[in-house]
């Protein structure tokens, strides 16, 4: 097994973050884009919103075929190929002669980004040991937030200047040369022991995994406080759009900074893990979430901002603990496990502004709030009813051996 802090533990851990953030990078590029987008081609908003909810889409769907596929044929292979595709799609748009073009060239390249985040952690969880798997989940999550901010900002600069077709052309070529790299430091498995791909099998997995109470908690945790956190950042746009702030689209754009904030909390969940217990740990991340919220009910466009950088700390620790959880409590078929709970978290994400719209519509930016505090008092009950179980397992693991307990 690879440990903590050693040259492989880094040479992979570094591969797989490069990875994570080529992910994000082209899953996010085309956001800024949409305005330009919706000109050249002549559809409406509603119409070019569909280049992001296609690719969100078909990479949920994406997570549920990779998942299993990889217990079977390894996983270095698919997030290597699939990494490739997804440049090359990228390419592929900037040439897009159509909208419809353009929509199938998305819906392909979100279903090949599906690759990476359905494996990586089954990755890590088959070749490091527990302190090292902690540490590495927490900085590929932290990747993940860096590869959303910087798949925006590259694309709406690029395109700002050059047009869309530029802003497309210089994430492919990113993406190529950063696969070439990552192809190259991703260590060969040692602990990876295939399995027969059998379509009856796969599906008893995800129907074991789905029976499982403490991979079931955390798919339900890691989906209903994705769902808060991402759909805050939809409506807290509509406030700040309105007076007295006034902001521009510019302006809300940089608003995802704040995820920064995220990529701190993450790159330290594995040291905060080595103290706490990973359950202790969501407990913490939920709750100052919903401090997070609270301060954002402030009336002044710092202490907004800040309580949005304080979400962002408390969602990507509880984020990474709830991840790398799934990968130590699924006994077999890891990829499976890990792709299912990155299922409810996209899930989650799709499924938010059903939940937040009623209380927008009649209590504003406070009816969020209250509407995310009732669904986060849920996560937090079941981050409370893990840490419950965690902690009777410890106590009856020495009474089991026959030590003491005191």
């Amino acid at each position: 097994m690879i440990t903590l802090r050693t040259r492989a533990w880094w040479r992979a851990t570094l591969a797989l973050c490069l990875g994570s953030i080529l992910v994000f990078v082209n899953l996010y590029a085309p956001q800024p884009l949409l305005p330009d987008l919706r000109h050249a081609y002549g559809v409406s908003t509603l119409g070019v919103s569909l280049v992001m909810s296609v690719a969100t889409l078909s990479l949920a769907g994406a997570l549920l075929v990779f998942g299993p596929l990889s217990d079977a044929i390894g996983r270095g292979a698919i997030m290597r190929v699939t990494l490739l595709l997804a440049g090359l799609c990228s390419l592929a748009l900037a040439l897009a002669p159509n909208f419809e073009t353009l929509l199938a060239v998305r819906l392909v390249q979100g279903f090949v980004l599906g690759g990476l985040p359905a494996v990586a952690i089954a990755w890590m969880g088959d070749e490091f040991d527990r302190p090292a798997l902690l540490s590495a989940v927490g900085l590929y999550i932290g990747a993940n937030t860096l590869g959303g901010i910087g798949g925006r900002l590259i694309g709406g600069g690029v395109g700002e200047i050059g047009g869309a077709s530029a802003g497309f052309l210089a994430v492919g070529g990113l993406t190529l040369a950063g696969v070439a790299l990552f192809w190259k430091l991703l260590p060969a498995p040692r602990q990876f022991t295939p399995r027969r791909f059998e379509l009856r099998a796969a599906l008893a997995d995800l129907g074991g995994h789905l029976r499982h109470p403490p991979l079931l908690a955390a798919y339900l945790l890691g989906g209903v406080n994705f769902l808060i956190f991402i759909n805050q950042y939809s409506y807290i746009t509509f406030r700040l759009a309105d007076e007295p702030f006034g902001l521009g689209a510019r302006w809300l754009g940089m608003i995802f900074l704040t995820y920064l904030g995220g990529t701190l909390s993450s790159a330290l969940s594995g040291r905060l893990a080595r103290r706490l217990s990973q359950p202790a740990c969501m407990l913490l991340g939920i709750a100052i979430l919903m401090g997070g919220t609270l301060i954002t009910l402030s009336n002044s466009l710092a202490w907004i901002v800040a309580g949005l950088t304080v979400n962002a700390v408390g969602f990507f620790l509880a984020h990474s603990m709830a991840s790398s959880w799934v990968s130590r409590q699924a006994q077999r078929a890891r990829g499976s496990a890990s792709a299912l709970y990155l299922v409810f978290y996209y899930m989650g994400a799709s499924l938010g502004s059903v939940w937040l719209e009623p209380f927008w519509q009649r209590g504003g930016w406070l009816g969020v709030a209250i509407g995310s505090w009732l669904l986060l008092t849920v996560t937090l009950g079941i981050a409370l009813r893990l840490w419950w179980g965690e902690c009777a397992s410890q106590r009856g693991a020495p009474a089991a051996s026959g030590k003491p307990t005191h």
